[in-house]
């Protein structure tokens, strides 16, 4: 296949086309224009001379001599054509007859150009051609004191007389021209050097497969990417941050593309891309999803065009984690208790080789409540698959650190509960794991609502929420851990739990414990708020 021309030289003839187009039509419009001012000059000149001969009082005597005017018209006939510089001055009588002519020859002869309109008081400006050739002319009459007409006068100057006058400033006219049509020529060369630069001295097809690759990989990945200018304004959006960062009802390329970012982010995800310092893998939460962000700022040529932030979905990965640490938990726990009753095993096998049946009895009475994980009342109200899973695990966790799970005797949690009372149940416990500390005791109740909501209440006996911090503990990044500063991951997991309960129509608030602690209640769905302050305390955290 025949290659096309490269854009530089199309470009560039491109625009020297339209350079040389626009040169020969002004040179044309010009050249009309020129010669239409110089007629119209000389016409006006003409005109002038004729009516000042006409006026004449030398004129006017000559034509009401008795005898005729004779020899004097043509002196002032002569007079005039040399003072005014025009080719002819001609005068006729009222029969159309010449009284002056500049061949004497003819004078006397009738005129070959009609005067009769003339004649008759119609003054006439106008090309005729006559013995002296083509001609531009102004015909007037010739009139005494008391309006009667005597004749007429011809004042004119012929046709080669008018292009020689145009041929002298045609040479400028062209001058300037040629000067136009260089000096576009010379721009359409450096403007088509700029374009070029600016493009990378890419081609039109180069750059259609560039952004043909880009479009592909930008969209592709599994990561999202959205980049921001210097201005504020989204220039660049992936199918997958649009999904991440909750804009979806908007069409990736175009209703972000283009906004103000202050208009379409999360005001989380707006305050991690307008900081200072770049940050790698930042914990995010938009909306219920918790992400990792990294922010980058974007480089041309060394300078600082903008912001990139690419985010990934930690939501699935965290679930995957918190259950396989349970489940570790789980399984050392367990090991545990089968290597300390393998021990109780062995005492038992011991006493009855030596005989000792009463004190065997009396062990296997002690031993019989220590194989639960869980104190008082157990997981006998546990339906849920899910739930108890979690629970237990977490219960294991304790064990580990000393602490204690409780589940209370009035909790009920049949099939079903879902996974939003997982995902809060487990944020609250390891909240209140963290506070309670070693030896310390955490109390779970969760029951079903006749509408089909939830209500989960956790207790611990830790050193509790400061109350003017109740309402602050469900916002993004805040934390009561200590050394906490709201990065790495803390400062999340509660306002995660406030927009599930705000997502579900209910709430969340955190009060005083009767364990000395802090006491977190999340009620789930269509549920009755359990009091004023739980309902403001919503508000806080949605």
């Amino acid at each position: 296949m025949r290659r096309p021309m490269p854009l530089g030289p199309q470009l560039l003839a491109l625009q020297a086309l339209i350079v040389l187009s626009c040169v020969v039509l002004a040179g044309f419009a010009a050249v009309s224009l020129q010669q239409r001012q110089i007629r119209d000059a000389y016409g006006d000149q003409m005109m002038a001379v004729a009516r000042n001969a006409a006026t004449l009082p030398d004129v006017i005597e000559a034509y009401e001599q008795p005898g005729g005017p004779g020899d004097d018209l043509q002196d002032l006939a002569d007079l005039l054509q040399q003072a005014s510089k025009v080719s002819f001055v001609v005068f006729l009588d009222r029969d159309g007859i010449r009284l002056s002519h500049p061949d004497p020859s003819l004078i006397g002869s009738p005129s070959t150009t009609s005067a009769a309109e003339v004649l008759e008081g119609k003054p006439f400006l106008g090309t005729q051609t006559g013995t002296l050739g083509p001609s531009l002319r102004a015909k007037v009459p010739v009139e005494d004191a008391s309006g009667r007409i005597l004749g007429a006068v011809s004042v004119g100057i012929v046709e080669s007389e008018l292009d020689d006058d145009f041929t002298e400033d045609v040479p400028w006219l062209a001058a300037w021209l040629g000067g136009a049509a260089v000096l576009g020529s010379v721009g359409s060369y450096l403007l088509t050097r700029l374009v070029r630069r600016r493009i990378s001295g890419l081609e039109p097809d180069e750059i259609a497969r560039l952004l043909q690759a880009r479009e592909a990989m930008l969209h592709g990945i599994r990561e999202g990417v959205l980049a921001v200018d210097e201005r504020g304004r989204v220039v660049l959006v992936n199918d997958e941050a649009c999904r991440l960062l909750d804009l979806d009802g908007r069409q990736a390329g175009g209703g972000v593309v283009g906004s103000r970012a202050t208009d379409v982010l999360d005001p989380a995800a707006l305050e991690l891309l307008e900081a200072d310092a770049d940050a790698v893998d930042a914990p995010l939460l938009v909306g219920e999803r918790v992400l990792l962000a990294s922010r980058t700022p974007a480089l041309v040529q060394g300078r600082r065009v903008g912001r990139v932030l690419t985010v990934r979905d930690r939501t699935e990965l965290s679930g995957a984690v918190r259950e396989l640490d349970g489940q570790r938990s789980l399984t050392t726990t367990l090991r545990a208790q089968a290597h300390e009753f393998s021990n109780h095993l062995h005492v038992l096998r011991g006493l009855l080789e030596l005989g000792r049946t009463a004190d065997a009895a009396a062990l296997i009475d002690r031993l019989g409540g220590g194989g639960r994980l869980m104190s008082g009342a157990g997981l006998g109200g546990v339906e849920d698959g899910a739930v108890s899973a979690l629970l237990m695990a977490k219960a294991a966790l304790a064990r580990e650190r000393g602490a204690e799970v409780v589940v209370a005797p009035a909790t009920r949690v049949p099939e079903g509960a879902g996974d939003d009372v997982v995902t809060v149940l487990g944020n609250l416990v390891d909240n209140a794991l963290d506070a309670a500390g070693q030896a310390g005791r955490v109390v779970v109740e969760v029951r079903s609502t006749v509408a089909g909501g939830w209500v989960l209440t956790v207790d611990d006996d830790g050193p509790g929420v400061p109350e003017a911090q109740r309402e602050e503990v469900f916002r993004v990044g805040v934390t009561t851990k200590a050394g906490g500063d709201g990065r790495h991951g803390q400062g999340i997991g509660l306002a995660l739990v406030a927009r599930i309960a705000a997502r579900r129509g209910g709430s969340a608030a955190v009060t005083r414990s009767e364990l000395g602690g802090a006491r977190f209640e999340v009620v789930l769905g269509a549920a009755a708020r359990s009091s004023s302050s739980s309902s403001e305390l919503a508000g806080a955290g949605a």
